[in-house]
Parts: structure tokens; C-alpha cells; sequence
């Protein structure tokens, strides 16, 4: 039995007249893939120049199964091969994006903000998708070329979309917010992520800010009610605001925020609903409430949404939390990234946690700039309440493992691949440990060692 073939997402006609590319030997596409790891059969496979030059992987892609490769260097197309031929590829997708955000008759939602972008989409994902079909990109494609990537790989029929948009630099979210012109756009938070790059948490609200703008006429802001940069976001603002925390339109009237999930009441302009979040923390129920909040500027059943939630569960690398080595030991992988608001989010998490130990492994935050060394100590005495044990790596968290008392104190290494075994050989029956660190640390590596390790032997209490 054969499968049924899939849908046409672009027509050779469609992809010619969006990218003013020339196209030899017509094709059509069942998909956008910039990778030939994850490519599948059907896809358009386009040759972008990042880290690596995706022009030297053509002929892997048509092996593959690509239905036609989009190139702006005509050498790497193989003889006969069905091609895509533009001046630029990057502009191309650029063209792409525009173009497939012009044809969706949807609504779509553009969440930035500090920290919790991924997570506050993923949660929309679960919720939007209970009433109708939704499309977000499956993983963190928030910059110049992830927005327009999402946006070219909607579906036909979707009826919701959900873009993240990120920055490293000013200004960069303005024109990215201007490609997915949002009926809703959510600012989860101002945090001092990136304040080595800005300079200021002011800069900061205002970069942020430059979401609002993209807004289409009439659309709806997605505001924290407290916190950094609040008055330079509502004035950003150029239609309706709904703010969701203490005291926001949408805000938490009772919450029990337990080690493993957290019980919710909280009131949706008026409507009062209840939720178990599968999500543990105050950061993960300040992200629930900023997706209720874009349910609501959707005009969406608040009941449905909430109960939506209970379907949620973190991933890998963000807050997931997992039995590892035999199941003796309580795995909090929050590997993916890190800054200061998030750091001290996590550890509040794992001060929670039932264990015999508890043991937080931190990797360097990165692109703090000359506030790296007061940001990484200012965390001294948040990692002393919530732990029994610490291993950190890297070069900026030496200053915080020296400052932390010395019988909490369990080793330091240069880099996280250093770092890894050791962890990993360090832990007992019954602990308890969070893995943290900016992505550019590689944390990852220390859940992956762990992960591999037999289950451990019992050893005294304290003992490293």
C-alpha cells in the first residue's frame, strides 16, 4: 500500500513569482527545509550561507529526495537537476516568508520577551490547537532567517500561527515583526539576557518594544503588568493591551506551585478558571498566563484554554524533568539556555524538589558583556538557599562557585565537556540535579554523560 501523497505547500508558479527565480525544469514542493539532516521527500531544499554553506550540500539534498534545490551559486546545481536559481538565497527565503504571510487567512501570534519565548509558544501551541489546526516552527527559529522559515513552511488550512522572534543586537526584532504583522503580539519578559549587547534593561524594553509595531490595525498587545521596561512597552503599544500577572487583566487569584506541577485559579477579564500545570515553577505559571492571555485576544473560550493547558509538558533542555541513571536520580535539564531571571527561576524549582541531595551543575551566561561578573555572583546567595551541592564550568562562573560556602562547594572546570564526568560520577541514589547554562556552554554534554552513567551507588549523605 502506498501512501497517500502529500500536499503541494508551493507551486513552481508560486515559487518563481515569489523569489523572482528561475526555474529551468518546473517543480513544485511539499515542504522548506534548510537542513539535509532533517530534510524529507518533497521538500524545496534551500542553500543558505551560515555556518556552514548549504550550496556544498545540494547533492545531498536531491539524494535525499528534495523535490528542487533554491541556489544563488549555479555551480552547485548537478547536471539536470531541479533547481531554483536567485540572486540571494537568504533574500529569497526573505521573499518566501512575505509571501506565505500574505496567503495565510489565519491569525498569527509573534511572542518575544527575555526569557520564556519557547516555552510561552509551545504552551500556545497546545492550547490553540484545540480549536483549530496550528502551525509553529518545531524549535527556537526566532532570527532572520528562522521567522521567514516559519512563516514559509504554513500549512494550507492552518488557522492559527505562532512566530518567535529573537534578537542578539538592536534592531533586529522591527523588521522581523514587520514580515509576520501579528493580529497578537506577546512580550513575556525584559530580563537582562542580552544587556552585554544593549547595555541597558531600558534598551532592552525598547528593542522589545519593536514587536508592537508590527502589529496589524486593531491588533492586541500581550503585556507583563510589573517588571522591567513596562511603561516603554505600553507605550509601544498602538492599539489594545491586555497584561497578564498580579494585578494584570488576566492574573492568578490563587496558585499552588508544588515541586512537579502547579494548581492554578486565576481570572481571564472576569472569568475565573481553574488548571493543574504540568510545569513547576512561578516563571512556567507566568508563562500560562501570557497564553491565556493570547487566547483571549483571539476571543477563544477561556475554559477551553485553560483546560487545554493540562496538556502541556515541558521539553528537553527547558525544564523537563526526568528519571535518569537507573531511575535513582531526578534530572531537572534545563540545558538549553540561561540568564539570571531564568537561573534563579530553576533553582527555585529545584529547591522544591524531594531529594536526598540537591545538586545544581551551572554553566557560564553568556552575552552579559561587563556586567557578567555581578551577574553571575548576584546569584550566590539564590544558589546557596536552593542547593547542597554545586559544579559549575566555564570561565565566568568561577567568581560564583568561589563565593559560595566552601562545603556546598563541588568542583569547577574549564569547559562542560571537562565537567561532565565528573558530574556524572558524583551522584548518589536519590539526588536531585539541575543542569543550567547559556547554549554557547554546551550543558548539554553533562546531560548527555549523566544520562549514559549506570545508576550510582549509595554513599553518605554529603558525600561527593
Amino acid at each position: 500500500m502506498t501512501a497517500a501523497p502529500q500536499p503541494k505547500l508551493w507551486t513552481a508558479t508560486e515559487l518563481q513569482h515569489a523569489t523572482g527565480g528561475t526555474m529551468p525544469v518546473p517543480f513544485d514542493a511539499t515542504g522548506i527545509s534548510i537542513d539535509t539532516r532533517t530534510l524529507q521527500p518533497g521538500d524545496l531544499f534551500i542553500a543558505l550561507q551560515a555556518e556552514t554553506d548549504g550550496h556544498a550540500h545540494t547533492a545531498a539534498a536531491l539524494a535525499k529526495g528534495a523535490a528542487g534545490i533554491l541556489v544563488h551559486d549555479a555551480a552547485a546545481i548537478p547536471p539536470g537537476a531541479p533547481a531554483l536559481l536567485v540572486p540571494d538565497t537568504l533574500a529569497a527565503l526573505t521573499a518566501l516568508g512575505q509571501a506565505a504571510r500574505a496567503r495565510f487567512k489565519g491569525h498569527l501570534v509573534a511572542i518575544t520577551g527575555s526569557v520564556g519565548k519557547t516555552t510561552t509558544k509551545e504552551m500556545l501551541r497546545t492550547v490553540l490547537a484545540t480549536f483549530g489546526p496550528t502551525y509553529a516552527s518545531p524549535a527556537s527559529y526566532n532570527n532572520h532567517w528562522g521567522v521567514p522559515l516559519t512563516l514559509a513552511r504554513i500549512p494550507h488550512g492552518t488557522r492559527f500561527c505562532i512566530a518567535e522572534v529573537g534578537m542578539n543586537t538592536a534592531g533586529e526584532i522591527l523588521p522581523l515583526a514587520r514580515l509576520a504583522a501579528p493580529h497578537v503580539a506577546v512580550v513575556t519578559t525584559v530580563g537582562t539576557a542580552h544587556i552585554g549587547r544593549l547595555g541597558t534593561l531600558d534598551a532592552i524594553a525598547h528593542e522589545k518594544s519593536d514587536l508592537l509595531r508590527g502589529l496589524l490595525p486593531g491588533g492586541t498587545a500581550i503585556l507583563p503588568a510589573s517588571g522591567n521596561g513596562t511603561s516603554i512597552l505600553a507605550a509601544a503599544a498602538p492599539g489594545p493591551i491586555l497584561t497578564f500577572g498580579p494585578a494584570g487583566d488576566i492574573h492568578a487569584t490563587t496558585s499552588d506551585l508544588g515541586p512537579t506541577s502547579s494548581r492554578i485559579q486565576a481570572e481571564i477579564r472576569g472569568t475565573q478558571v481553574h488548571f493543574t500545570l504540568d510545569a513547576p515553577g512561578a516563571h512556567m505559571a507566568s508563562n500560562a498566563l501570557a497564553t491565556l492571555a493570547a487566547a483571549a485576544a483571539l476571543n477563544l473560550d477561556p475554559h477551553t484554554a485553560a483546560a487545554a493547558l493540562e496538556a502541556f509538558t515541558p521539553s528537553a533542555g527547558r525544564g523537563q524533568q526526568r528519571h535518569v541513571m537507573g531511575g535513582t536520580v531526578l534530572l531537572l535539564d534545563e540545558s538549553y539556555n540561561a540568564s539570571p531571571p531564568a537561573v534563579r527561576a530553576a533553582l527555585a524549582v529545584l529547591a522544591r524538589l524531594p531529594a536526598r541531595r540537591r545538586i545544581a551543575v551551572l554553566g557560564d551566561m553568556l552575552e552579559l558583556g561587563t556586567h557578567a561578573e555581578a551577574e553571575h555572583t548576584g546569584l550566590s546567595s539564590d544558589v546557596a538557599h536552593a542547593t547542597d551541592l554545586v559544579y559549575a564550568c566555564g570561565p565566568l562562573t568561577q567568581a560564583l562557585f568561589k563565593s559560595l560556602p566552601e562545603p556546598i562547594q563541588g568542583a569547577h572546570a574549564p569547559s562542560s565537556a571537562a565537567l561532565a564526568p565528573i558530574v556524572a560520577a558524583a551522584l548518589r541514589p536519590g539526588d536531585a540535579v539541575l543542569v543550567k547554562g547559556s547554549l554557547g556552554s554546551r550543558m548539554k554534554l553533562v546531560v548527555e554523560a549523566v544520562e549514559r552513567a549506570a545508576a550510582p551507588t549509595l554513599s553518605p549523605v554529603g558525600a561527593a
